[in-house]
C-alpha cells in the first residue's frame, strides 16, 4: 500500500502557488474572461472550491455526499457550471478564504484517512491517493487557465507525474466516456518528464505505444490544448484513437480546446 503523503504534499504546493497567483488580484481582475468560454479566473477558483468542497464531503461524510451525487444526476449537463456559477457571483474576498478554508480541511481530512480506505466519487471510488491526485490534477489546469490569462508563465514540475498517471490509469474511462469498448491490451506510455527523466507505464514490449513530453500529454488528458498542438505519437489504430479522447477528469467528455489559429 503505498503511503498518499508525497501527493498530498504536492497538492498542497500546487494550490498554494494558485492561491499566490490570486491572492492580490483586483475585483475587476477576477471577472477577467479564462480560455474556458464562459469562465472568469473568479469561475475557475470557484469550480476548484466547489469540487475540493465535494472531494472533502466524500471523505468526511458518504452519506452527504450521496446527496450531491444526486443532485449532478439531476443537472448532468449543468452541475459544473450551475457551481462555478454560484461560487463567481461571491465577493472574490469571500471566495478565497472559503477555498483556503475547504482546502486545508480536506487536506487534514486526507491525511488522517485510514489505511486502505476509499472513498465514493462521481467515476469509480478513490483511494487517498487518488482522490489527492485528481484534486491536484485539477488545480494544475484550473491554474493553467489563470496563468494563462494573467500572462504569467508556470514552468512546468514534476508533480506533472501525478498528472500523467492519472492520464494513463484513465485510459479506459475515457473510451467508456464516449461510448466505445476500451481495447483489451495495455498500451505502452513513455513521457520525457520536465527534468528529463522518462516516466513509463504499461509493459515495455506492447505493440501499441504514445509517446512524447509529459507536459504535453498532461495538456492533453486534462483538455487544455489540442493534439495537433502537441508532440505526442502514437503507434497503432487504438493507441491514435486515444489521443482523440482521453480525458483524466470524472464526468462527460469536455468539448476540449480548438487547434491554434481555430476558435470555437
Amino acid at each position: 500500500m503505498s503511503d498518499p503523503t508525497p501527493v498530498i504534499d504536492d497538492l498542497r504546493e500546487e494550490s498554494e502557488e494558485l492561491d499566490a497567483l490570486v491572492a492580490r488580484l483586483s475585483p475587476e481582475e477576477w471577472r477577467l474572461a479564462t480560455p474556458a468560454p464562459g469562465w472568469t479566473i473568479a469561475h475557475q477558483i470557484a469550480h476548484l472550491h466547489w469540487t475540493d468542497r465535494a472531494a472533502l464531503v466524500a471523505v468526511t461524510d458518504e452519506d452527504g455526499f450521496k446527496g450531491l451525487v444526486e443532485q449532478a444526476l439531476a443537472a448532468p449537463d449543468r452541475y459544473v457550471d450551475d457551481g462555478a456559477e454560484a461560487g463567481a457571483a461571491q465577493d472574490p474576498a469571500v471566495l478565497l478564504s472559503a477555498w483556503r478554508h475547504d482546502r486545508t480541511a480536506l487536506d487534514e481530512a486526507l491525511r488522517a484517512a485510514a489505511p486502505g480506505a476509499r472513498f465514493p466519487w462521481y467515476g469509480p471510488p478513490m483511494a487517498t491517493a487518488s482522490m489527492a491526485t485528481a484534486r491536484l490534477m485539477e488545480t494544475w489546469a484550473h491554474g493553467l487557465d489563470v496563468a494563462a490569462t494573467l500572462g504569467v508563465s508556470r514552468p512546468p514540475t514534476d508533480r506533472l507525474r501525478h498528472v500523467a498517471r492519472i492520464g494513463v490509469r484513465a485510459r479506459d474511462f475515457a473510451y467508456a466516456a464516449h461510448g466505445l469498448t476500451p481495447p483489451a491490451e495495455p498500451f505502452r506510455v513513455e513521457l520525457t518528464g520536465p527534468g528529463g527523466d522518462l516516466w513509463t507505464y504499461g509493459p515495455e514490449d506492447a505493440p501499441q505505444r504514445v509517446t512524447g513530453p509529459a507536459l504535453d500529454f498532461c495538456l492533453l488528458a486534462t483538455q487544455r490544448a489540442h493534439r495537433t498542438d502537441l508532440a505526442l505519437t502514437a503507434e497503432g489504430p487504438d493507441a491514435d484513437r486515444w489521443l482523440d479522447i482521453a480525458q483524466a477528469f470524472a464526468g462527460p467528455p469536455g468539448a476540449g480546446r480548438p487547434a491554434r489559429g481555430e476558435t470555437r
